[in-house]
Formats: C-alpha cells, structure tokens, sequence
C-alpha cells in the first residue's frame, strides 16, 4: 500500500514509519521542515511538503494515496483546546479526500479521554468536556460520509527511547522540585505501551482496515501512579512523596490533571480483532535504562 503518514517524523510515527517499510508498504510522509524532509528520505519515506493546519496539502496527500495514518498533533498545552480543533479540521480534510472509497483512514485518540476509576474497553465512549475529543467526534463524522475509519487510542505513557513525553515531564519536576511526588496515595493508574508495539498496532489497524473499528494501544493495563513516581525517585536518589489534590496543582502545574488521571484500559478486544500481541519492555522495566536519565548538561 502507499500509505500517507502524518507526525511521520515524531516519536511514535517514526517508529511506524519504519514498520510499515519493513512490512513492504510505500510511505509517504507529511513534512513542514527541510530536517524532517531529510529524516523521511534517509529511511526510504517519501516526502509529501504541507502541515496540519494547510488543509490543501491534507487532501491532497490523503488523494494520492491508499491510506492514511494520522498521527500528527500540534503537542503546545498552552493552546491545548485550539490545537484540538486544528485536529478535528485535518481530520475532516483526510476524510473528504477518501470519502466513498475502500481507502482507510485510521486516527490517534486517547486513553485518557475514557471514564475514570474503571477499567475501559474499546466500546467506552469518552468522558466529560475534554477538548481532546475533538479528534473521535470528527472520525465519527467522516465515517458517516463513507470513509473506512479506525481510531487507534494511546495510552498517557507511549515509553521507549526517544520519549518526551508524559514521564520525562515528571522526572524534570522531579528534578526541579527535589522530590518525585504523585496524588493522596498515588493508586490511580496510568497505561502504557511501548512506541514499537505502538507501531506495530497502527499497521495491523491500517492493513485491517475495519472501518469504526476502535482499538486500544495497551500493553499494561494500570500501572499504579506512585509506581512510576518511586521508580523516578530512585534512579534520581530523591525522597518521593504524596501531594494533596489541593498541593498538587501547586507542585504539578498544568500537569497536575495528568499526574490524577486513573485511566485503566483493556485491550483485549484489539488483540483478538488484530492478533496485536505486545513484545516489549514494559514502563518500569524501560525506566531503568539509561537513557530515561542522561546526567545533566551531556
């Protein structure tokens, strides 16, 4: 298939990138920069030039090709609710460009948009106001107009080498604030996957192509929070303690919400579906490796 990829140069869409040319596939990836145009052809990828917000270059790319991945989210928290309905509009414009045709489209969603203190499967409906789902409301909207849509959901922490994601956020509080915290007891709990069982998931999603399918990316179902705040306190040698909810919002910031969530997920109906089995080293496993905790200033 000749597969068009958005975020094809970022942490997780590389890494689908160079499975999906591993298992035959021709790729074509949305770059906005000379450096990620270099990135796409020094792996074999070709270069589509357009950005989330150049809805031209959207269509166009999704046109050309015989599916298309999307994985790309401008990641600015401080536009979080404006860069969600950037989403919901690239979203919009790769399914005009497949509409009435067999040609898949499979969009990035999150486990963390999904009802709290339960473990959720692939037919729960996300929770309350989160701008977020803008991203499933708009695969909604263009599989009723005929395109073949999946929604892959990712859990809070997608781990490996390369991440800057959620807990490389935690371990700078941890080393800013001198202490690596979680909330009241910390037994709220986060899923995780690696990024190359991610990878692999998005490819069996796109070669699948089950249209209104949803699949979960989890390879551990909930990892206790204070798990993962004592693992960062004793790699950095820091005492870890418990914050209120009313402290956390002071120690945390903006990402006292995330350092909250308890989002356990099942993803067993996307195994059975995909035959999707992950390999990889599991959160606190790849905590451990040395490059979750360069020394500083190297």
């Amino acid at each position: 298939m000749r597969i068009f990829v958005t975020g094809a140069t970022g942490f997780i869409g590389s890494a689908v990138v160079q499975n999906l040319l591993g298992a035959g596939h021709q790729i074509v990836g949305l770059s906005r920069s000379d450096a990620a145009a270099d990135a796409l052809t020094s792996v074999g990828a070709s270069v589509h030039r357009g950005s989330l917000e150049d809805l031209d270059s959207l269509r166009a790319g999704a046109s050309a090709a015989d599916g298309v991945i999307h994985l790309g989210f401008i990641h600015d928290f401080s536009r979080f609710a404006e860069n969600c309905e950037i989403d919901r509009h690239a979203i919009t414009a790769l399914g005009s460009a497949l509409a009435g045709s067999n040609r898949p489209l499979v969009v990035t969603s999150g486990i963390g948009l999904l009802p709290q203190g339960r473990i959720a499967t692939e037919d729960s409906a996300p929770a309350g106001q989160n701008p977020r789902v803008a991203s499933e409301e708009a695969a909604r909207a263009v599989a009723g107009r005929g395109v073949a849509v999946s929604i892959v959901r990712l859990p809070p922490s997608v781990h490996g080498d390369g991440d800057h994601g959620f807990v490389p956020i935690l371990i700078t509080l941890a080393r800013d604030t001198g202490v690596s915290a979680y909330v009241d007891g910390g037994d709220n709990r986060w899923t995780a996957v690696h990024r190359l069982d991610a990878a692999r998931l998005f490819r069996l999603a796109i070669e699948k192509a089950e249209p209104e399918a949803v699949y979960h990316g989890v390879a551990e179902q909930g990892i206790a929070f204070r798990e993962i705040a004592e693992a960062i306190g004793r790699r950095l040698g820091l005492p870890v303690v418990s914050r209120t909810k009313e402290q956390a919002a002071a120690h945390f910031g903006w990402f006292a919400h995330f350092a909250a969530l308890d989002v356990p997920a099942s993803s067993a109906h996307t195994r059975d579906a995909l035959g999707w089995r992950p390999t990889q080293a599991g959160l606190l496993e790849d905590l451990e490796r040395p490059s979750y905790f360069p020394t500083p200033g190297r």
